[in-house]
């Protein structure tokens, strides 16, 4: 007869892990904790997570940065970003990620708000890199 053991008494067989002592070591490692990063609510008006922003209608939404790339942090930081349905988003013929004219349509929306709510062009274009409008 075959002897079997859970998976927890097969790891109880195993040899203690401890952490290494780094104590008078040349380099000794810190402890330091991973930072968080703060997911900041959209600036842009009328749009709510559940609302496509585009279509209004009410379904299941993505979280769209309005600026992707090297940019996609800064939309982040600065709450540029909208709620797309999935069609809007990325399967439709006018989606976002597929529409060149959709995604200038945004970014348009999105610098107008800077200017209006943070700072002026000259600061977008320092951050962002481009004038969209």
């Amino acid at each position: 007869n075959p002897i079997y053991i859970t998976i927890r008494e097969e790891l109880s067989l195993l040899p203690e892990r401890r952490a290494m002592d780094t104590e008078g070591l040349l380099f000794p490692k810190t402890k330091s904790k991973k930072k968080r990063k703060k997911h900041h609510a959209s600036i842009i008006p009328c749009n709510r997570k559940g609302v496509c922003y585009l279509c209004k209608r009410h379904t299941y939404t993505h979280e769209h940065h309005i600026f992707d790339g090297a940019n996609r942090s800064r939309s982040e930081e600065y709450g540029l970003k909208v709620y797309l349905c999935v069609e809007c988003h990325e399967t439709g013929k006018e989606a976002v990620h597929i529409c060149a004219r959709t995604k200038k349509y945004l970014e348009r929306i999105g610098q107008q708000e800077f200017e209006q709510q943070i700072g002026n062009r000259e600061e977008f274009m320092k951050i962002f890199g481009r004038n969209c409008l």
